[in-house]
Order: structure tokens, then C-alpha cells, then sequence
């Protein structure tokens, strides 16, 4: 059976991960490890354990604030998933979401749960699927929001 890590943060305003880990459990069978940390730059060091520990893939979850400081910790952080994937070959999906990428709570709550299922379906067709990752390349694919659309020539 595969494993899935799950790491998210007590910084976060939504449990992202609950979303992500509900989606899966409708699409497939995998078995869930999950930690949380305090903060969004304590990500990768987690991440990086579950994937040492054996899991196939990791996701990681995030809310950075709306700051200046905010979105450079979450730019730092990236960067400390980007090495994770980087030291293990594996894939750590990063699910972030900015306080200022909607303009009401509600907003932000609904946003969150869209982008993190949005994401786990994509995890699926990583571990399972991936010929399906294929037929959406260059289709404008937007997590969260509305897809983009592919360019036409």
C-alpha cells in the first residue's frame, strides 16, 4: 500500500490536510502518515523525515499571512521542499495558501478546501495514474481557482 505524508502547520487558519487526506480516501486506498509543525519553515525538515521513513510522497500545507515577511518565509520554505525533493527523488507537493488570495474569510476557507483537494486528486495520478498528468499538460491547470485554459496559436 502506498504512503502518503502529510505535513501541515498550527499557523495555518484551515485544515488543509483534513481536506487533502478526505479526497484521497474517496479515490484511493493509501495509508496516511501526518505531523504538524509550528510554522511554515519548519515544513521541509518534516517532510523530509516522512520521505526517509518511507513514504512514497509527501504533502506539505501551509497559510502564509498577507506580510511582506510572510510571503518571504513562504518563499524560503519553497525552497526547503524544493531540497527535500532534491535529497530523496520523491515528490513533495506544496500546498500553500496566502490570507490575501481572497477577499473574505469565507472566501479564503472555501479557497483552501478547493486548492488542497485539488491537490490530493493530483497526488492520485502521481502515485497511480500519471498517463493522466500527461493528457492535462498544457491545459492551464490552476489549483484552487479557475483553470487557466491552454494557448492558441
Amino acid at each position: 500500500m502506498k504512503r502518503v505524508g502529510i505535513v501541515d502547520t498550527t499557523f495555518a487558519r484551515y485544515d488543509m490536510a483534513r481536506a487533502a487526506m478526505d479526497e484521497l480516501k474517496q479515490l484511493c486506498g493509501v495509508k496516511f502518515e501526518r505531523r504538524t509543525v509550528p510554522g511554515i519553515k519548519d515544513l521541509a525538515v518534516e517532510a523530509k523525515r516522512l520521505l526517509d521513513e518511507g513514504c512514497d510522497l509527501v504533502m506539505a500545507f501551509g497559510m502564509p499571512g498577507a506580510a511582506a515577511i510572510d510571503k518571504q518565509c513562504a518563499h524560503e520554505a519553497s525552497l526547503g521542499l524544493i531540497w527535500a525533493q532534491l535529497l530523496t527523488n520523491k515528490h513533495v507537493i506544496e500546498v500553500f495558501v496566502f490570507e490575501d488570495e481572497a477577499p473574505s474569510e469565507k472566501e479564503l476557507a472555501e479557497l483552501a478546501d478547493r486548492r488542497a483537494r485539488e491537490h490530493a486528486r493530483n497526488v492520485y495520478r502521481l502515485l497511480f495514474k500519471p498517463e493522466e498528468l500527461t493528457k492535462l499538460a498544457g491545459t492551464g491547470q490552476r489549483e484552487g481557482g479557475p483553470d487557466a485554459g491552454p494557448l492558441r496559436r
